[in-house]
């Protein structure tokens, strides 16, 4: 009896043919059609197949594909340090979820055909769509684990591939396709899935809400004050944001309206002040520890994001400083180690004038001090990130020693992760951190700490974090996403 196991012919949507587009919209347009052709007939067969009984075929659908092919070394600006390819040659790149992302590929594809004078291209690539990643952009259906159904999944529909799932563009780590096509994009359409799926999970809200500007913090009193900041702003039309987004995706758009507790705490709540456009601010609570300050910004990363920022407490190690003053990072030290094998240690991290001038300008105006009375309440220096929150208790003679030696004017979980990340994925960083204990001195960070005069200090501090997001705003994206977070062979899209 022949025992060769048999193959299930495999069924798809059906070839669809490349067209060519001069008009940005047009071909977003175009890969919106795709897209919703592939997942609907994906999810339809997945649908179906929950009936009952082995499926008799395997069912493929593939992502979209937007692909550049230029026979010039002509550069229409290079001023700016994305919207076009280094040098001739095809360029491609697999596409998820083209709807959500609509203003930025519009924007990508844009400056792409202006700066070369080239159509796109968009067709079907040859990138399977796994079932779990189309079935969650239908928004009502869920793939049960393995061993589930009657059948093996994976015999039947394709799975996350961690071959396509990785960051090796964003890395620099990368090589091209077989046929020399280079990458267009940071990110392959699998790795956005993937992170859109963890954003969902770890934060409980759903990936359309997240804005542009992003700030992180690691205590709870920012969150509430954020609300109340909300509040106001939703009260005031000259404001320009239009809603409030809570974990659980409970959305108040009149300063009055209750939010419920949320069914259950995320690890990361996310919280959005949104506007029209996108460009609102996003605070995410990441809580303690650098670990989940990677796992944030390694997902956030994939919304292109256009500046995030690090706004929580430290520990102040100068005894000039008292609780309550801010510390400016310009330098930072690493000892968090969670980013070691994707960006070493001796890849400097440099501070960003853009951001650092619009920080410093948002203390001033909220303390309302300026020149040499704000060295009074900030000081500008190196921060350093460690990974163990109890160094205190271990011989300090070695951390100590260190900490001198870098000139550290604080210390903190967080800080380094989220610009180190923000570094390697080309995402604009900054830190302003608030003073809550002086270890080295003699102040731990005790219940009794958390005074009427420091809930007013994160107050301020929150303030001052809004107002420098708004700085940035306002700004030129050239200004904000300069070529100091751009490497020598970069990808087109920002």
């Amino acid at each position: 009896m022949d025992q060769t196991p048999r193959l299930l012919p495999v069924e798809t949507p059906g070839a669809v043919e490349r067209a060519y587009f001069s008009d940005p919209a047009e071909a977003v347009e175009r890969l919106v059609q795709l897209y919703a052709r592939a997942t609907e007939w994906l999810s339809g067969r997945f649908v179906g197949s929950l009936g009952g009984g082995a499926p008799q075929a395997r069912y493929r659908a593939f992502y979209p594909e937007v692909r550049l092919t230029t026979a010039s070394h002509t550069i229409g600006d290079s001023r700016l340090s994305f919207g076009h390819v280094a040098l001739p040659g095809s360029y491609a790149a697999t596409v998820t979820r083209p709807a959500l992302f609509r203003s930025y590929l519009t924007q990508q594809l844009g400056l792409l055909i202006r700066n070369h004078q080239v159509p796109v291209s968009i067709g079907d690539s040859d990138t399977p769509i796994p079932v779990h990643f189309a079935v969650a952009a239908q928004g009502n259906l869920n793939v049960p684990q393995e061993g589930v159904l009657d059948f093996s999944l994976r015999d039947v529909f394709d799975v996350p591939d961690l071959d396509t799932m990785n960051d090796d563009i964003v890395n620099g780590t990368a090589m091209p396709a077989a046929d020399g096509t280079r990458h267009l994009a940071p990110f392959t359409a699998q790795r956005v899935d993937y992170s859109l799926a963890r954003l969902a999970h770890y934060t409980a809200t759903a990936p359309e809400h997240f804005q542009t500007f992003v700030l992180f913090t690691n205590y709870q009193f920012y969150v509430d004050e954020f609300e109340a900041f909300a509040r106001r702003a939703l009260a005031d039309p000259a404001s320009g944001y239009s809603a409030f987004v809570a974990p659980g995706d409970q959305v108040l758009e009149r300063p009055g309206d209750v939010l419920a507790a949320s069914p259950r705490i995320p690890q990361m709540p996310a919280y959005h002040l949104k506007r029209p456009d996108g460009q609102g601010i996003t605070l995410v609570n990441i809580g303690v520890g650098p670990s989940n300050a990677k796992t944030a910004t390694d997902h956030i990363a994939v919304l292109r994001p256009h500046a995030w920022l690090m706004v929580g407490h430290c520990a102040g190690l100068r005894n000039s400083q008292r609780l309550g003053d801010y510390v400016l990072a310009h330098a930072y030290l690493r000892e968090d180690h969670v980013l070691d094998d994707d960006l070493p240690v001796w890849v400097p991290v440099p501070a960003l004038a853009e951001v650092q001038v619009a920080l410093e300008e948002a203390v001033a105006e909220i303390t309302r001090l300026e020149g040499f009375e704000l060295k009074r309440i900030m000081r500008t220096g190196t921060v350093a990130t460690i990974d163990n929150r109890n160094w205190e208790l271990r011989d300090q003679s070695g951390p100590v020693q260190r900490l001198s030696q870098s000139r550290a004017v604080a210390l903190d979980m967080e800080s380094a992760t989220i610009a180190a990340n923000g570094f390697r994925f080309r995402v604009p960083y900054g830190t302003l951190l608030c003073v809550s204990d002086r270890p080295l001195h003699g102040e731990l960070k005790l219940p009794g700490m958390a005074t009427d005069f420091y809930r007013t200090q994160v107050a301020s501090h929150l303030l001052i974090g809004i107002r420098a997001m708004e700085k940035l705003r306002e700004m030129p994206l050239e200004r904000i996403h300069s070529r100091k977070l751009r490497s020598f062979d970069e990808t087109a899209f920002l």
